[in-house]
Order: structure tokens, then C-alpha cells, then sequence
């Protein structure tokens, strides 16, 4: 298998405020947030990162897209270095994520075209790919409605439109289904398959067993930051099902506390 993603040792710790540090009922304000964290990730395939809120799943995710720079450690991506080629590297990926807001003035229309020049997509091929991209996912009815007049998982639709607007090789999703409808999470979730068949590396972050079990070739279970588990469902899960695996890592890693 061709390897596509690299992470060797990522660690990114942050500093809690005052008002953070009660609330997590942290003993100190720094915060370890990622701790050497390695996995790899093959072409062709879907790898997911399983864990709980708080596990270090995004933030493990916004050093691959090189949005945060870790602290230490590095990962490469289609053959180049978050941290010392970041440019390149986003040549290579989509990123996807629920806290990305489109600005509601705008149309579909206008931010595919926007992207794409941003991504100096040829405009005949923007032009092709934007009439297949809307048709796939219904926007061609919305594209000249603005962003503030569309439905929630018109916008989810939208946005993951937006981030393959330049047929990356790598696409990282984090929680590809939060908040969404069940019709619309079933669509972006076929989209990902085809991408898989397509032979695209699908990385995506999730806490939903039932959406690792249908999607993920590989899965890597974070708790605390740490790896804990990395492999196919059959490796990690010893015939158990996904998430009683999950919760036995848990309990392993808390020293057998719920």
C-alpha cells in the first residue's frame, strides 16, 4: 500500500485561562493537547480518529491541514512537511470542518469560483467540476442564494463542496456529520466512499461508532492525546464490536474509572 499521511511524535499543548482551568478542573493552566502522536495513513483508504470531546482529535487535525503548528514532531503529507512546507502541503488537501463559516452574504455561485481561483483551478475546469459538484449534492437550485437563506446541511453541503473545489489527494474531515439531518449525513457519507473508490485518503474525525463501522478501512482511537489503538476494525476490535472496544481502551487508560 502506497503511504500517503506520515505523522511521527505530534505534540501541541495550549494554555488554559483562568475561567477554562475551573471549568476542566485542570491543576495547572497548560493543557497537553496532542502527546506523541504517530500514525500512518495509506492511498485509497478511510482512517478514522475515534475518541471522546477533548481527545486531541482536532487538534490533531488542524496540524495536519497546517492551520496550528505543533509544538514538536512533524507529519507529512503526499510527500511534504506540515511544518516545513505548509504551502505545498495544502495544495494536496481539503479540509473540512463544522466551525467553518461561509459568509452569509455570498452565493454558492460565488465562493466555488472564489475558491478555485484561490486555488488557480483552470476556469474551464471550474466551470466542469462546479456543474457536476452542484448537480451531485442539489446547490445548483441555491447557487444564487445567498449563504444566509440556505438550510443547515444546504451549508454543510456547500462548505464540503467549497473544499474539493481543487480534487485534492488528501481530504481531512472533522466530525464530517455534526449537527446534520439524517438524509444529509447519509449523503456526505456516500460522497465519501466514492472519494475512497475514487482513490482518494479520507482522514476523519469522529465520536460516533456506528458511522466508524461503516465508513473506516483503519481506525486510530485517541484518548488524553495519546494513540491508544491503531488498525483495521479486526485489529482494534478483537471481534468485539467498535464501541465496546472503545470503552475497554477507555477504562484501561483512566485506570478503570467510568
Amino acid at each position: 500500500m502506497e503511504e500517503i499521511l506520515q505523522a511521527n511524535g505530534l505534540c501541541k499543548t495550549f494554555t488554559l485561562s483562568r475561567k477554562q482551568q475551573r471549568i476542566e478542573r485542570a491543576q495547572t493552566r497548560r493543557k497537553v493537547a496532542v502527546d506523541n502522536l504517530s500514525f500512518s495513513a495509506y492511498k485509497g483508504e478511510i482512517f478514522g480518529l475515534l475518541g471522546p470531546n477533548g481527545a486531541g482529535k482536532t487538534t490533531t487535525l488542524r496540524m495536519l491541514s497546517t492551520l496550528i503548528k505543533p509544538d514538536s514532531g512533524d507529519a507529512t503529507l503526499c510527500g511534504y512537511s506540515v511544518v516545513g512546507q505548509p504551502a505545498e502541503v495544502r495544495g494536496q488537501i481539503g479540509f473540512l470542518t463544522s466551525e467553518l463559516k461561509l459568509e452569509d452574504f455570498f452565493t454558492p455561485n460565488y465562493l466555488f469560483d472564489f475558491f478555485s481561483r484561490l486555488h488557480r483551478v483552470d476556469p474551464d475546469v471550474t466551470a466542469r467540476r462546479k456543474e457536476q459538484m452542484f448537480a451531485r449534492f442539489g446547490i445548483d437550485r441555491f447557487a444564487e442564494v445567498k449563504v444566509a437563506n440556505l438550510s443547515t446541511g444546504m451549508k454543510q453541503k456547500l462548505s464540503l463542496v467549497i473544499s474539493l473545489v481543487h480534487d485534492p489527494e488528501v481530504v481531512i474531515f472533522d466530525e464530517p456529520t455534526n449537527g446534520l439531518d439524517v438524509l444529509t449525513a447519509r449523503t456526505v457519507t456516500d460522497y465519501l466512499q466514492e472519494l475512497r473508490s475514487a482513490g482518494k485518503t479520507v482522514i476523519l474525525s469522529t465520536h460516533i461508532f456506528s458511522l466508524v463501522e461503516r465508513l473506516c478501512d483503519r481506525v486510530g482511537v485517541i484518548i488524553d492525546g495519546r494513540m491508544t489503538a491503531c488498525g483495521t476494525l479486526d485489529e482494534v476490535c478483537g471481534g468485539l464490536s467498535i464501541e465496546d472496544r472503545f470503552f475497554e481502551i477507555y477504562k484501561e487508560q483512566k485506570g478503570g474509572a467510568e
